[in-house]
């Protein structure tokens, strides 16, 4: 059908655009916070566009949502602002017989939101953190970067190396400072250099001196060296037996049904049941007076998509806290929804009035009763 095919391609062209924009912005902002975790030694500057990548997959399912129901918005208030929804009336089409063309332009999309937000984000989230805690894990020497000051993992140790040689196990101008209950000392030395004896890792440094000082105590000890060795931590293996939330797979919320597991996949499905609502929503609210603008329109969906994750946050908590179960909130907010929008569509497909009409009936004055 000519209606069909028509409006697919303008809903496919404007949510196109819209996701776009969309896309953009939030990876020009998951960028600018990347990067400010980076500075400040909270993830690898090596990972910060991979980082980038996985946090924006995870942000897709609202994004999609948002999208899908922007666009649908935008283009169905330019039909009415253009008045081309009054020929399609004229012709026969009814407010009814728009769901058919919307959802089958938008069933993949919903798919789509479907998959990420069961599969993708928990595993997005679950790289970022095993990128996280592999970097937080690193050994002493990994941590060191030339030209800045670096805190050992275990926090007793600061390193500081002026610059490095091409030999990437060997540097210069090196300085280390060192805190052990009650002692503090001071090791500064030309060159420094790492060896692996007997399985364990040491830097060797060479022509320095160490200053010691206990604690308490006004005396200093400086020793002079050609040769001293520390000892320096390995690399440590990350271990997260007990994940977050947000990392867990889809599968092992359902095997294990406890009030913060359905909490979490009642926070999931929501996009999914969401998207779907809100294109009737959508259909209902994308009505517009030809002489009026459309920004009222879109700033009222902008407004209601909001309200709506709100709850959807909402709800996640109410049931991780088992203030209201899992099927009774899936029934509250979606199924509430869908009732109000299907009431909704109906009124407007057959021009229905809420309030009620009063016949009032005047006399004349004189008249005869």
């Amino acid at each position: 059908m000519l209606f069909h095919s028509s409006l697919r391609k303008e809903l496919a062209r404007s949510f196109g655009a819209t996701l776009v924009i969309l896309v953009t912005v939030v990876m020009t902002m998951t960028l600018i916070r990347t990067l400010g975790q980076a500075s400040r030694g909270s993830l690898n500057p090596s990972d910060v566009m991979l980082v980038m990548g996985f946090n924006v997959l995870t942000f897709l399912p609202n994004i999609m949502t948002m999208g899908l129901f922007v666009s649908t918005v935008a283009t169905l208030s330019r039909l009415y602002k253009d008045s081309e929804m009054v020929i399609w009336f004229s012709s026969g089409v009814s407010m009814n017989r728009l769901i058919t063309p919307l959802f089958g332009f938008a069933w993949p999309v919903l798919v789509g939101i479907f998959t990420l937000s069961l599969l993708a984000l928990p595993w997005a989230n679950r790289q970022i953190e095993e990128m996280r805690a592999q970097f937080d894990n690193r050994g002493d020497l990994e941590r060191v970067q030339p030209g800045q000051f670096q805190e050992s993992a275990g926090g007793s140790r600061v390193f500081f190396v002026e610059k490095g040689l091409l030999n990437p196990n060997m540097a210069s101008n090196v300085f280390i400072a060192t805190t052990e209950k009650d002692k503090e000392t001071i090791t500064s030395a030309k060159h420094g250099r790492i060896e692996i004896k007997d399985g364990e890792r040491f830097l060797v440094l060479e022509n320095g001196q160490r200053l010691e000082n206990t604690k308490g105590q006004p005396d200093l000890k400086l020793v002079e060296f050609e040769t001293y060795r520390i000892r320096v931590s390995a690399d440590q293996v990350a271990t997260n037996l007990d994940a977050p939330l947000n990392n867990r797979p889809t599968l092992d919320l359902l095997q294990k049904p406890t009030p913060v597991n359905l909490g979490e996949l009642s926070w999931r499905l929501g996009f999914t049941l969401a998207a779907a609502n809100l294109l009737i929503i959508a259909l209902v609210t994308s009505r517009v007076n030809p002489r009026m603008g459309r920004s009222g329109n879109l700033v009222f969906a902008l407004l209601l998509f909001q309200v709506y994750l709100n709850m959807l946050n909402l709800g996640q908590a109410w049931i991780s806290t088992g203030q209201i179960g899992f099927v009774q909130f899936q029934v509250f907010l979606h199924g509430g929804v869908l009732a109000a929008s299907v009431l909704w569509l109906m009124k407007a497909h057959f021009n229905w009035q809420w309030g009620l009409s009063i016949p009032l009936r005047f006399k004349r004055l004189g008249a005869p009763t």
